[in-house]
């Protein structure tokens, strides 16, 4: 009942929000790009064998980076991997676990799918094969590659399989949020960022920055990575009022999202998810780059949200309990 009733609210908005998506232009911060191709190149094998805390295992670099056998350092904390996401289809479909990790949950470049709901997983992929989820920065290498990835994922006999599979999967609480008007200086590596080796401090200035803890671990593709996220003071008290209330901008995220914002139905979970994925998916439902099933609900709800309203909101759900 609650709902069928949000959904009504959102049809009502959709009629009458303005035309004003996307006036700002894209969030720089949100997707970590650089112009510079040295910053997106993996340093050479070094030949030293990885570990990383809390796990037995042990990888080589070229074990890490294998696209079809991904490591996994955790076994034991999930049930066994359908073929799909263990090692795909090679060639032509990285496994699954590669880029979301055998855990499902993800890394900052690309989406935690770990308990989304699995009708919800096969839909957004027929969603970006067919054309009708794209990027507003369809050039941004990430989201590019999962576009090109998603056509033959489609129609693979085993994606209802890995959908399951990550349903089943619990999200991991990784985040923890920082206000600060300074951060540690930064820099760009991989579509991440990570603090600048020099040292030094910055200005936060109007950004969300989403730093791994421990970069070593994060590049051996651990799934216990954790994040501090950086943010302008007086963030998490605006998120909060924006995600529980709209503040006279939005639509309250608990209408179709659940009381503990854990998802409703086929109406995913954003609690406790990376906070630059979910300002990129904002941002590309302001856009019309997203545009499948659901999407027109949403565009009223981001139209008149503003570079400091997606640090807000994003910052203030990344907070919570997954």
């Amino acid at each position: 009942m609650g709902n069928a009733r949000g959904i009504a609210v959102l049809l009502f908005a959709f009629l009458v929000a303005p035309a004003m998506a996307g006036t700002e232009g894209p969030p720089p911060w949100a997707y970590a790009d650089t112009a510079a191709p040295e910053a997106n190149a993996l340093p050479p094998d070094d030949g030293k064998i990885r570990t990383v805390p809390g796990s037995t295992a042990q990888f080589s670099i070229p074990q890490i980076r294998n696209f079809y056998d991904p490591p996994d350092w955790y076994p034991d904390e999930h049930p066994s991997s359908p073929s799909l996401v263990a090692h795909g289809v090679n060639p032509g479909i990285f496994a699954c676990g590669y880029c979301h990790l055998p855990s499902g949950n993800g890394r900052p470049e690309n989406a935690n799918i770990a308990g989304l709901p699995a009708a919800y997983i096969v839909q957004q992929v027929k969603e970006m094969a067919s054309g009708a989820r794209s990027s507003s920065l369809p050039n941004h290498f990430p989201q590019k590659l999962m576009l090109s990835l998603a056509k033959p994922a489609a129609i693979d006999a085993g994606l209802a399989l890995a959908a399951e599979y990550f349903a089943t999967m619990k999200p991991k609480a990784v985040y923890k949020i920082v206000e600060s008007e300074n951060i540690p200086k930064v820099e760009v590596y991989r579509w991440v960022y990570k603090t600048s080796e020099a040292g030094g401090v910055e200005s936060i200035g109007n950004r969300l920055i989403e730093l791994p803890d421990n970069i070593e671990a994060f590049e051996n593709r651990d799934g216990h990575t954790t994040y501090t996220v950086f943010v302008p003071p007086g963030s998490l008290t605006k998120g909060e009022q924006l995600v529980k209330t709209g503040a006279g901008k939005t639509t309250a995220c608990a209408i179709c999202h659940g009381p503990d914002l854990k998802g409703l139905g086929p109406v995913p979970p954003i609690a406790g998810r990376s906070p630059g994925y979910l300002a990129r998916q904002l941002y590309d439902f302001q856009t019309g780059a997203r545009n499948g099933a659901w999407a027109a609900l949403m565009k009223p709800v981001v139209t008149g949200l503003s570079n400091d309203d997606l640090v807000a909101i994003t910052a203030y759900l990344a907070s919570q309990q997954p």
